[in-house]
């Protein structure tokens, strides 16, 4: 039986507030930087909990019907769809989601109602658009680890998504992550003080001898 790890509310606040390029950088991990072709569907948006992953065949969505019964509150729903865009998700499934207290949606696939999407603030990362609907007739796999576009998701992993694409950190990898993070996010926010105190890059990346190269 699968293990669902949950994180602290501050744990999740910091993610989201340190956001998707500083984690990437200071995880060291290559992997945890999901295909930048899956995005954000409005601008914005920003979604950071634990994974449940699921796939999907191409084409149809009975894998998330299931999903939605059996994911935690909390979760973020990363789905394996292989990169197929059509409207797997929507309006109604977003009502449902919040009604679960489902954190967000990645997917390797597409959604539809965008308009919608964007007006109730639900946190969706896809690879596409598409109004074309799905039917309902296989799941392969729900709550089990998938590779999301060759990115690995287990149950449990921290996925954190904004404006800058879609971070997935595993497990065993996020305290020390966050903590290197917070570290370089406060060494920027002190290069930046400096910078408008008139110093330039070249000086305080150490990058001076290039200066006249």
């Amino acid at each position: 039986m699968t293990i669902f790890q949950s994180y602290s509310v501050d744990t999740l606040a910091q993610a989201g507030r340190l956001g998707t390029s500083t984690l990437f950088e200071a995880s060291g991990i290559a992997t945890s930087s999901v295909d930048p072709a899956i995005r954000t569907v409005w601008p914005g948006a920003v979604a950071a909990g634990p994974a449940f992953p699921l796939q999907c065949s191409p084409g149809d969505n009975l894998a998330i019907h299931i999903a939605m019964e059996k994911a935690p509150r909390g979760a973020v729903l990363v789905i394996d769809a292989q990169g197929f865009v059509a409207g797997y998700w929507g309006e109604v499934l977003t009502v449902a989601a919040e009604a679960a207290g489902i954190a967000g949606l990645v997917i390797d696939g597409g959604v539809r109602d965008i308009a919608a999407l964007r007006e109730r603030r639900f946190p969706v990362f896809a690879r596409g658009i598409s109004m074309r609907g799905t039917i309902k007739a296989s799941a392969p796999s729900v709550g089990k680890p998938v590779s999301l576009a060759g990115t690995p998701v287990a149950p449990g992993d921290l996925v954190v998504a904004d404006d800058d694409g879609v971070l997935v950190l595993p497990d065993y990898a996020v305290a020390d992550t966050l903590t290197r993070s917070q570290s370089r996010f406060e060494k920027e926010a002190a290069m930046m003080e400096k910078l408008k105190d008139g110093q330039t890059t070249l000086d305080l990346l150490g990058l001076s001898k290039w200066r006249d190269g």
